[in-house]
């Protein structure tokens, strides 16, 4: 996105783009992160309540990094929350269930965002109006990049969420030789991000789950069409 502007300069849509972004650092990835860290301690584990992280206080999730490449990239992540597995009666499924809270938490503000969007495009569409305009095209590109988020987070990927849910199928002492490289596993994962080999099967995951988004959350307008 940032390239867009250098390239293009300013303007409408790329400005309320700019903009849902900055609402998706701290309202969405907050929420996210408040997700993983509420499922733990549902189950058992009060690390993340602990540490200060059981809240949707945007500066205690917020990480620079992860923030910037949501500018660059469309996706990108918060501070992980610290998560205990030996306080989970089942140390494997609470992991699982944890990291699994994150993407579900997006996808489920994806479609509140896009049915606040389809309310917007209705009465654009039939009164005009740039407000509703704005209000069409911000919940838009704010529901498109919580998918992003949601996709990337579920790839089977150290550090990522996904290689979390995986750990049910893969067995145990792999799982725990795959881990033991995570830090060097992250280092690639930046690399797939930066020469943009996620790019093309980002968006084509991203693109089908948000055309399936827009038709449900079109249904009703259908009927006042």
């Amino acid at each position: 996105m940032i390239f867009d502007l250098l390239r293009n300069g300013f303007s409408v849509e790329l400005i309320i783009n700019l903009l849902s972004r900055v609402f998706v650092v701290f309202c969405i990835l907050p929420i996210h992160e408040f997700a993983h860290a509420w499922v733990a301690y549902k189950l058992g584990d009060e690390t993340a309540r602990l540490k200060g992280r059981l809240t949707i206080a945007p500066l205690a999730h917020i990480d620079l990094m992860g923030a910037l490449l949501i500018f660059l990239a469309g996706f990108g992540y918060a501070k992980p929350v610290p998560v205990n597995p030996r306080n989970f009666k089942n140390p494997r499924k609470g992991m699982a269930l944890t990291a699994l809270a994150g993407p579900l938490s997006n996808l489920i503000m994806a479609v509140i965002l896009m049915f606040i969007s389809q309310f917007g495009r209705f009465g654009y569409m039939n009164a005009g109006g740039t407000l509703l305009y704005v209000i069409y095209m911000f919940f838009y590109y704010a529901a498109m990049v919580n998918v992003s988020l949601a996709v990337f987070n579920l790839i089977p990927i150290p550090p990522l969420d996904g290689s979390r849910i995986a750990s049910l199928l893969i067995p145990q002492k792999y799982y725990f030789k795959i881990m033991q490289y995570e830090r060097y596993i992250i280092l690639g994962v930046f690399a797939l991000i930066i020469f943009g080999v996620l790019d093309t099967p980002m968006s084509f995951v991203t693109g089908k789950i948000m055309s399936l988004i827009i038709k449900l959350t079109g249904l009703p307008f259908t009927f006042f069409g």
